[in-house]
């Protein structure tokens, strides 16, 4: 991550813990002894992030972690699991008391991604959990070093020897994204996979594989400061951030691939502790400073409740198990 984005959470960060300040004074939780005993009480909330500390859903969940706080009266604390795409914070919070004191940032690509690239049984099932709310919803960009000469989709296919391309990670949107374009595409390429957007950013500016699938989030500042050249988005419709950058749509190859988030609870959290929950991070959504996190950082609210939430990822899972069969395309590896 560039130091000027660093610079740019920094400081989004100040906002919201203004608003943090000034929110908890007048928070749900009431001062009488009767509101004691609703939710949360006094007890703290840990959200749970299956990604590296900088990375785009630790500082989602970071910033939704102030405004909540702020809005139940109570410390929300940010957890950092990383390993296997989010698998281990899955597994981790399956195993908690289901309270509402224990949440996720669920990453959508480990419910319909994740499940495609290894055994039967081996991906978390989101069955097994309860789903608070919608996030938003961020796009991956194809994007490559000036210095490599390709431009277009047309343009690697002309290389006349195989292409490198990097991944955030073995079942990830990055991954899908790029091989379905080049399976569509009849390029010759080869995964190289690393763990999460920066290592896979810092491997395409240095010319150590030929593009990358990166949200666009992570990539846009280079983009602008003319260090990354984008080749085509994996959004159904061009992104207002890079309207003259094609969609892999519009060149003809089906490929919308997007990542998604939610907050997920313990399976048998009650009901009336998820609605809590949903009425502050629907707030929280609402805030000024968290609607300019959003803007500043490419993300697409995708805020819906859970039920709503789960037909998308299940839909998209369907979706996405019948292109790669359409394709012959092994997610696990293999080639």
């Amino acid at each position: 991550m560039s130091i000027n984005r660093v610079r740019r959470w920094a400081t989004a960060g100040a906002g919201f813990a203004l608003a943090l300040s000034l929110a908890a004074c007048g928070g749900n939780v009431g001062a009488g002894s009767s509101d004691e005993a609703k939710f949360p009480g006094k007890s703290p909330i840990t959200i749970l992030v299956g990604q590296d500390p900088g990375g785009s859903t630790d500082l989602i969940a970071r910033a939704l972690a102030e405004q909540v706080s702020g809005d139940l009266g109570v410390p929300v604390t940010v957890e950092n699991k990383p390993g296997a795409n989010g698998a281990l914070a899955a597994k981790e919070l399956a195993g908690e008391k289901a309270d509402g004191h224990t949440l996720m940032v669920y990453n959508g690509s480990l419910a319909y991604i994740t499940p495609l690239a290894v055994a039967p049984g081996q991906a978390p099932d989101i069955a097994n959990y309860e789903i608070v709310t919608g996030i938003s919803q961020d796009d991956y960009v194809l994007v490559t070093a000036p210095k490599s000469g390709f431009k277009t989709v047309d343009d690697l296919a002309k290389a006349g020897r195989q292409i490198t391309f990097g991944t955030t990670g073995v079942g990830t949107g990055s991954q899908l994204s790029q091989e379905l374009l080049f399976a569509q595409a009849d390029i010759d390429a080869k995964a190289v996979p690393f763990d999460g957007g920066s290592p896979t950013l810092t491997a395409v500016l240095g010319g150590q594989v030929d593009v990358g699938s990166i949200q666009l989030g992570e990539a846009i500042e280079q983009i602008k400061a003319g260090k990354l050249t984008p080749i085509v988005t994996f959004a159904e419709k061009r992104p207002s951030y890079l309207p003259d950058t094609p969609t892999a749509v519009e060149a003809g190859h089906d490929v919308p691939v997007q990542q998604s988030r939610a907050i997920f609870a313990p399976k048998g959290t009650p009901k009336e502790v998820i609605d809590a929950l949903r009425a502050s991070f629907q707030k929280a959504f609402q805030a000024d400073a968290y609607q300019k996190f959003n803007e500043d950082n490419q993300l697409t609210p995708n805020e819906v409740d859970g039920e709503e939430l789960r037909k998308q990822w299940t839909g998209n899972l369907d979706k996405y198990r019948g292109v790669i069969q359409k394709y012959s395309i092994n997610l696990g590896g293999a080639k």
